[in-house]
């Protein structure tokens, strides 16, 4: 099944990619009109394409946020809107934003402050222009979801101990990042796909044994513009 959902991913990656590729091409034959071109490539489309990586990540507030987002500013592209609705385009957009939040935070039991010292064996973590440092300590980690837009939240795992069958962390960082500190001898799977993004390991010259599911994490999800860092300092 999860074999299954990585292929999905990566298959859905790749033809993004060739259609992106294509539009490339078609753009300097001069096939492509201006005005849909000029969508096509543009920050808005690339935040809507972002977004549906967020969605099949499983990170559904980031994902429609910045759908939202793109789609919004493609409209007045596409159309000729008054100089009155667009001036309304940011409020309308940050009302939406706060109603999204205020549904998601009803569904979620915890809530986690600016620095927070957590003992759950699962996190779920929202953070748009701004961070926090937060200390997972739990005893029986069996993963979470990170989400950085514009922010970054720095994780500290070292006092923590994983599941039996390890842990996976979803992660998606537009414009921001994220810091996992984790323990020297955890074994660490890396299944991020970046877009002008890095997922770096700092931990050093450490040989942990990947066999032994009990001692690996594994993080997925998607970056753009953005980074994962991983670390034990």
């Amino acid at each position: 099944m999860e074999s299954n959902i990585q292929t999905n991913r990566r298959l859905l990656f790749g033809v993004i990619l060739i259609a992106i590729g294509g539009v490339w091409i078609l753009q300097q034959m001069g096939i492509i009109p201006p005005v849909l071109r000029e969508i096509l490539i543009s920050w808005q489309m690339l935040l809507v394409i972002i977004g549906i990586f967020s969605l099949i990540n499983g990170n559904e507030v980031a994902g429609w946020v910045l759908i939202l987002i793109g789609g919004v500013f493609i409209v007045p592209e596409l159309i000729d809107v008054p100089w009155k609705l667009k001036r309304l385009a940011w409020p309308v957009l940050l009302i939406t934003l706060g109603v999204i939040l205020i549904m998601r935070h009803k569904k979620r039991p915890e809530i986690i402050p600016a620095t927070a010292d957590l003992q759950l064996d699962y996190f779920d973590d929202f953070v748009i222009f701004g961070g926090r440092e937060i200390v997972i300590n739990s005893q029986n980690l069996i993963g979470g979801k990170s989400t950085a837009i514009f922010g970054g939240s720095e994780y500290d795992m070292r006092v923590a101990k994983l599941s039996p069958d390890g842990a996976v962390v979803d992660c998606v960082s537009v414009f921001g990042g994220s810091t996992f500190k984790i323990p020297p001898d955890w074994a660490v799977k890396n299944e991020v796909s970046t877009i002008f993004g890095a997922f770096t390991d700092k931990r050093g010259n450490v040989v942990p044994d990947h066999r032994e599911l009990s001692k690996t994490i594994v993080f997925r999800g998607f970056t753009a513009f953005g980074g994962i860092e991983i670390k034990n300092y």
